[in-house]
């Protein structure tokens, strides 16, 4: 601009002592060539320098630093393919009928024609290069939200804009980085406490109490953890409880529970709570009989019971504003944890309650046969037994063992 500046100033000096009437003349051609210049040159060198800008704006738009924004693009775009050619072409026709030019109309003809078309084609270029500045950040932010509405929170933005969209660029990329942090704080969540109990209190809230429900609750404890932790390194040990957590989680899972708490070398598993299960008797009961398969290759001699429940319990979140968990409590919990205490000393370490398996659909139920009847300890109502088909034992089963067990 200084350059045009400079060489506009000594054009009409030059022109003023030839011929004083074209001093108008080039003074606005020159204003028109300094505007076509300086604007398009701005707008390329926008562009061929992009990665530059990217570079010096990686961490944000700098609030010191202002680009032209949109609107004023827009209003320079305006003013080089519009305003200055017509106000050109308004004083050509003024000098004309003032005699300023001393030309005729049929010498006119030629320069305006000229300066129109020139009007024409800077505009189409200036125009291009502001429609692409404002669509190629636009077209980049349609593909970064097409990315995170996938589940890419990855999807980043190159800001090189210091205007408003940049700004733009800057804010989306900060709106991933949230997102990616409540995604991993959700993810966490749901780790603590179970994906159906994180996303149901995400989605409702959570408020202290619980409802009354039909759910069905399986118990596996692991047998002999204290001796092991005794004799063998603490790491093997780790390792043993990861191995035998990760079998309980993927079974339990798959059969439509949800593991609701680690008790030491126990889990307490539940089905139909928080999430309604549609056979949450049989769901448990087909756990506990896949549970045992799968544990067996992974304890090596460890041993292990299982007992499962059902009936209605309470099923809320306990605790104090400050520190709460969702659990279930109630007669089955109570009852479940017995039979695995008793299945410890069960040929095939599973047992479950005869109402259990009366609750569960006749696919599942087919796979059970209901035995004794026995008083477990801390509960006042008598208990039938039922064992998997595969793993029944004979009448005599039932040792002075665990009768005594049973007794006390």
């Amino acid at each position: 601009m200084v350059m045009w500046c400079i060489g506009g100033v000594v054009f009409i000096i030059a022109s003023w002592s030839v011929a004083r009437f074209a001093a108008p003349v080039v003074a606005v051609s020159t204003g028109l060539g300094a505007a076509a210049t300086a604007i398009i040159g701005y707008l390329q060198c926008e562009r061929v320098l992009r990665p530059v800008a990217v570079a010096a704006l990686r961490s944000g738009v700098p609030e010191n630093v202002k680009a032209p924004g949109v609107i004023l693009r827009q209003i320079l775009t305006w003013m080089l393919s519009t305003a200055v050619p017509v106000l050109a072409i308004v004083l050509a026709v003024v000098a004309d009928k003032t005699s300023l030019l001393h030309a005729t109309p049929e010498k006119l003809f030629t320069p305006i024609l000229l300066l129109a078309l020139a009007a024409l084609g800077i505009g189409l270029v200036s125009t291009l290069l502001v429609a692409m500045s404002i669509a190629d950040p636009l077209r980049q932010l349609r593909w970064a939200l097409s990315e995170v509405q996938r589940g890419n929170y990855n999807a980043h933005m190159q800001i090189y804009d210091a205007s408003e969209l940049g700004l733009l660029q800057a804010g989306f990329n900060d709106m991933v980085r949230d997102l990616s942090e409540r995604q991993r704080l959700r993810d966490l969540f749901g780790r603590y406490v179970g994906e159906d109990v994180a996303r149901r209190a995400l989605e409702r809230g959570t408020e202290l109490g619980g409802q009354e429900r039909d759910v069905a609750v399986l118990f596996v404890d692991l047998v002999g953890s204290t001796q092991l932790a005794s004799t063998r390194p603490p790491a093997e040990v780790v390792h043993l409880l990861n191995e035998f957590f990760r079998v309980v989680v993927e079974t339990v899972g798959r059969h439509g529970g949800f593991v609701n708490k680690f008790q030491g070398d126990a889990a307490l598993a539940i089905f139909g709570a928080p999430i309604e299960h549609p056979d949450s008797p049989g769901g448990a009961l087909a756990a506990a009989r896949e549970l045992h398969d799968e544990l067996l290759p992974v304890i090596g001699s460890a041993e292990f019971g299982i007992g499962v429940s059902s009936g209605r319990a309470i099923a809320g979140h306990i605790g104090a504003q400050a520190r709460f968990e969702y659990t279930v409590i109630g007669d089955p919990v109570n009852e479940a944890a017995r039979l695995t205490e008793l299945a410890k000393l069960e040929p095939g370490h599973v047992l479950a309650s005869a109402i259990a398996v009366s609750g569960a659909l006749d696919a599942e139920a087919l796979c059970w046969d209901v035995g004794e009847v026995v008083e477990l300890r801390g509960r006042r109502a008598p208990t039938q037994l039922a064992r998997p088909v595969t793993l029944a034992a004979p009448e005599d089963v039932v040792s002075q063992e665990v009768s005594s067990e049973v007794r006390g």
